[in-house]
């Protein structure tokens, strides 16, 4: 989400989550402000291997509700994290080499856990993994699912059975970086009902 537009356009939706991306490198960089939201759409920050200090400046300059850790953050950031009373959502890169073994280390500080496919990039690289991999998934954190989504992944993910919190959508729902479609993700949130 980049535009106050469509920011707008997309929270009148009333997605559970909006998503703002505080990593330079990606072309979804977010660097302006945010309109005023419905207080239903939760706010959280995208950061990849961001400094504990970062994150403490956006959290406060955005009034965001959650973060998501997308780099190679330890279980003690994580925990650091959760001490300043923000919701952590790390998110991990799944393929079929993914060992979920890693994930009990973080599960204590952790509100969720995110499932995205590895690619080149920590995020929004448009590809879907095999979500069966998630059946070795035996936790209690709830978790979204990410990576790859599109609009006509809603019926493969209404008829999966796993515990899936929240599905994270991006790159297939955009016009270009950083601006969504907001017709689509409405479509999709129909179908997914």
């Amino acid at each position: 989400m980049k535009s106050a537009a469509n920011i707008l356009e997309v929270a009148s939706l009333l997605p559970d989550y909006m998503g703002f991306i505080f990593w330079e490198k990606s072309p979804r960089f977010f660097s302006g402000e945010i309109p005023q939201l419905p207080q239903l759409v939760k706010k959280v920050g995208v950061f990849v291997d961001a400094s504990e200090a970062e994150i403490l400046e956006k959290t406060r300059r955005y009034g965001l509700h959650a973060v998501q850790l997308h780099g190679n953050e330890s279980p003690e950031f994580c925990s650091q994290i959760k001490k300043q009373g923000l919701s952590v959502i790390k998110a991990f890169s799944v393929d079929e080499t993914f060992g979920f073994g890693i994930l009990d280390s973080y599960e204590p500080y952790c509100a969720f856990f995110l499932f995205d496919t590895k690619g080149k990039s920590p995020g929004g690289n448009g590809i879907a993994f095999d979500w069966e991999l998630l059946r070795k998934y035996g936790l209690k954190t709830p978790f979204f699912i990410s990576g790859g989504i599109g609009p006509e992944s809603a019926k493969a993910l209404s008829n999966l059975d796993l515990p899936i919190y929240a599905i994270d959508i991006n790159s297939r729902f955009e016009i270009k970086p950083g601006l969504k479609d907001a017709d689509a993700i409405k479509r999709f949130k129909d179908d997914l009902k």
